[in-house]
């Protein structure tokens, strides 16, 4: 009997043990995770009526602020957003009912005065207390993001430019959007109705398809495969040169990966970027390159992890990490099909890398945090996160991408007196009618000088499935973007 409760006594002892683990690991280690959870309302119903800063564009849009709401006991604050939709996947929404997202999350401590500086700030206002909020200027230009959406129109998809020397997030469209109006309003009907009829929508407006959606990149992938030959020294400007051929058969299979419309292509790297050849891509990944360099070089560009961007829950892009007994997998995944799946901001930063000598710079968007008085109290991180490339490589794949636009699939993004390079790229979904995900990734500059803007467009489920699909498609948009740009680069200066 003795023996049996000892054994009960121990057991429950650690039970017991094991609770008051769990319990502070929820509590203590796991809080930040908890906090920032989109379900979790409780932090936002908490502070909602405290005073919050404004959120700007770089070009001076304002884009969020709080507004007295009169006669109004329970809620005398009013989040507001006059660009509705315009900003709505950057700026997030904050509702009493349904919690925060976007930048109103990822910067709530710093909106709210609640950091440490701020807080320290604050001590010195105790004989003339005033709210310590923060007031966030973005890297982002509203002059771009109205271009963005005009040229994309009412088709699905989006657009993500960024500065390649600096990551500054510059342009960060997606379509469809929302309003963050409606999900914040004081009014729980309205906010209720837009909620339900946001996630209703098989769309998914209220997600972040710029960072948070991933899709097959189709042949811009090829950028990566590319690089990956020239930095593991497999791959030169002159060798290998690959057979002429209309499609290309792997080890492992009988079944051919073919060349669009059944055209023949082959020879050497540049010649093969330049008319997206299928079947020398892919037997450059499988039999010059190999499986373990493939997963190497991807992974350098970014890819199964998540970009440090200071946005909430960036979603990682992937590609395969097991090609043992699976060489045509890898021949596929080398042309960017198959299962390797990316978000528009990865194939961003992926073009900027190539125009920004190899190195991949953190994204980000915010530009500043000023207080109440004007003093800047905060300001973005410039600094490299990856370097896939050598300066030397990259410089090629960056002549071998002018190539493409000069003279291959992307002729489409040219602009009279900057040299633009590009990828195009059409994923395949379906035959029976073709269908295709439209691509696009690029950067564009003064001849012979550094590129100023490297951008990635995306356009979902549009008719053909020709490598002309994505050239035809996405690089108007891209091109519309990039001379908004070129055409006054200090629009969005700090200061301005």
């Amino acid at each position: 009997m003795n023996t049996q409760i000892r054994r009960l006594g121990i057991g429950l002892l650690a039970c017991y043990l094991a609770l008051f683990v769990m319990l502070n690991w929820i509590q203590v280690f796991n809080k930040d995770t908890l906090d920032n959870h989109p379900l979790n309302t409780l932090k936002v119903k908490q502070q909602f009526n405290k005073p919050r800063g404004t959120i700007t564009s770089a070009d001076g849009a304002l884009l969020a602020e709080s507004v007295d709401v009169p006669d109004s006991k329970q809620f005398p604050l009013q989040r507001r957003y006059p660009e509705a939709g315009l900003f709505a996947h950057l700026t997030g929404y904050y509702s009493f009912d349904h919690g925060s997202s976007g930048l109103e999350r990822q910067y709530d401590d710093e909106l709210t005065g609640q950091t440490i500086g701020q807080q320290i700030r604050g001590f010195a206002d105790l004989l003339n207390p005033r709210a310590q909020v923060g007031n966030l200027t973005l890297t982002v230009r509203k002059d771009l993001q109205q271009v963005a959406k005009q040229a994309l129109g009412e088709r699905h998809g989006s657009v993500v430019a960024v500065d390649p020397r600096t990551g500054e997030v510059l342009a960060f469209w997606s379509y469809p959007s929302y309003d963050p109006n409606l999900v914040s309003s004081l009014d729980s009907k309205t906010s209720d109705f837009a909620w339900g009829a946001y996630h209703a929508d098989d769309a998914k407006p209220l997600l972040a398809h710029q960072y948070q959606e991933t899709y097959f990149p189709g042949s811009t992938f090829k950028v990566v495969t590319g690089s990956t030959g020239l930095q593991s020294g497999t791959v030169t400007v002159d060798n290998p040169s690959y057979p002429v051929a209309t499609s290309y058969t792997p080890p492992q299979t009988n079944k051919a990966i073919n060349n669009f419309g059944g055209e023949a292509c082959g020879g050497t790297l540049f010649n093969i970027l330049r008319v997206s050849c299928n079947s020398s891509f892919a037997q450059m990944g499988t039999e010059t390159i190999g499986p373990d360099k493939m997963i190497n070089g991807a992974q350098s560009f970014g890819f199964n992890s998540r970009p440090p961007i200071d946005l909430p829950e960036p979603a990682a892009s992937f590609f395969p990490t097991s090609f043992k007994d699976d060489l045509p997998a890898l021949a596929q995944s080398s042309i960017g099909q198959r299962d390797v799946q990316a978000t528009p901001l990865q194939m961003a930063m992926m073009a900027a890398t190539i125009a920004n000598g190899g190195r991949t710079m953190k994204p980000h968007v915010m530009r500043e945090v000023r207080d109440s008085e004007g003093a800047v109290i905060q300001r973005g991180s410039i600094s490299q996160w990856l370097q896939p490339l050598s300066a030397d490589n990259a410089q090629t794949m960056r002549q071998a991408m002018i190539g493409v636009v000069n003279n291959g699939t992307a002729t489409a993004m040219k602009i009279p007196g900057y040299e633009v390079g590009g990828k195009t790229g059409t994923a395949q979904l379906g035959t029976d009618p073709p269908r295709s995900h439209a691509w696009i990734i690029g950067f564009a500059g003064p001849p012979g000088g550094a590129p100023e803007i490297a951008i990635a467009v995306v356009v979902l489920d549009q008719p053909g499935a020709s490598e002309a699909t994505g050239g035809r498609v996405a690089a108007p948009i891209a091109k519309q973007v990039m001379e908004a740009y070129l055409a006054n680069p200090g629009a969005g200066a700090a200061g301005n």
